[in-house]
C-alpha cells in the first residue's frame, strides 16, 4: 500500500522561534489525532531552523525536511549547504526540484539529478518535484514537459534508490496563485507519471511510489484532490502556515 503524505512547505517564512512554536504544535496534534502507521507528515523548514525543531520533536510522527541541498559534496562553495550537513542536524527528506528553484536559481534536470544523487548518497529522502507553466499547458505541452523532466532527473537512478524517493506534482501555473489543477486535470496527470515511472522502473515500483499534487492545495480542495486514486497526498505551501488549516488537510488524507 502506498504511503499517504502530507507535506508542508513554508518556503522562506517564520523566524526560529515562531517555526518552533508551529512545530510543535502540528506534532501535538498528530500525537493526539492518532496517525495511522500509513500516513506520514513532513515539515519543509529553513536551513535556520532544521537543529532546533529537530531538537524539540524529536523522533515522533513528524518528520522534518530541508527545501533544497546543494549539487556539491564538500568544498569552496560559498553559501552553499550540503546533504551531508543537512542529515547531521536531524533532516530526513529534502525537496529537490521545486519550481521556485527552477525559476530564480536556474536549478535545471542536470542540476536536480546532482542533487538526487547527494541525497541518496546521505541516506536523505528526496521530494522530487516536476510541472508545467501555464503556457506550456496552454500549448498542450504539459505531458512532453513533465515526461522529460522525470526521464531526464530519474534515468540514471537506482531501483533502490526510486523506491525510496517521492514525485510531487506541481503545476507551476497553480504554485501561490490560488489556482487549483481540477481534480481531473491533476489524476490525469498523475495517473501519466506513474506510467512512465513504471517504463522507466517496472510496474511494483510505480505502484508503491508515492505521488503527491502540489499548487495551493488548501482545506477547501484538499479532500476531494486527495480522493482521486493516483494523488497520494500533498505538497502543501502557505497552507501549511496556517495551523487550523493544515490539521484539516491532515484530517483529509
Amino acid at each position: 500500500m502506498r504511503k499517504k503524505i502530507v507535506a508542508g512547505n513554508w518556503k522562506m517564512n517564520t523566524l526560529p522561534a515562531k517555526g518552533e512554536e508551529l512545530a510543535i504544535e502540528i506534532n501535538a496534534f498528530l500525537n493526539d489525532f492518532q496517525l495511522n502507521d500509513n500516513t506520514k507528515v513532513i515539515i519543509a523548514i529553513p536551513y535556520t531552523h532544521i537543529d532546533r525543531i529537530v531538537q524539540r520533536i524529536g523522533s515522533g510522527k513528524l518528520a522534518v525536511a530541508s527545501q533544497n541541498c546543494s549539487q556539491f559534496e564538500k568544498g569552496a562553495y560559498t553559501g552553499e549547504v550540503s546533504a551531508e550537513m543537512i542529515k547531521s542536524l536531524g533532516a530526513k527528506y529534502v525537496i529537490v526540484g521545486h519550481s521556485e528553484r527552477r525559476q530564480f536559481f536556474g536549478d535545471n534536470d542536470e542540476l536536480i539529478s546532482l542533487k538526487l544523487t547527494q541525497c541518496y548518497q546521505n541516506g536523505l529522502l528526496p521530494i522530487f518535484c516536476c510541472g508545467e507553466s501555464l503556457d506550456e499547458r496552454n500549448q498542450n505541452q504539459h505531458y512532453d514537459v513533465v515526461k522529460t523532466q522525470l526521464i531526464n532527473s530519474l534515468a540514471q537512478v537506482g531501483k533502490s534508490d526510486i523506491e525510496n524517493t517521492i514525485i510531487a506534482y506541481e503545476p507551476v501555473w497553480a504554485i501561490g496563485t490560488g489556482q487549483t489543477a481540477t481534480p481531473e486535470q491533476a489524476q490525469d496527470m498523475h495517473a501519466f507519471i506513474r506510467k512512465i515511472v513504471k517504463d522507466l522502473f517496472g510496474s511494483e515500483i510505480a505502484a508503491g511510489l508515492s505521488i503527491l499534487y502540489g499548487g495551493s492545495v488548501n482545506a477547501g480542495n484538499a479532500e476531494e484532490l486527495f480522493a482521486c486514486e493516483d494523488i497520494d497526498g500533498g505538497l502543501v505551501g502557505g497552507a501549511s502556515l496556517k495551523i487550523e488549516e493544515f490539521k484539516t488537510i491532515i484530517r483529509s488524507v
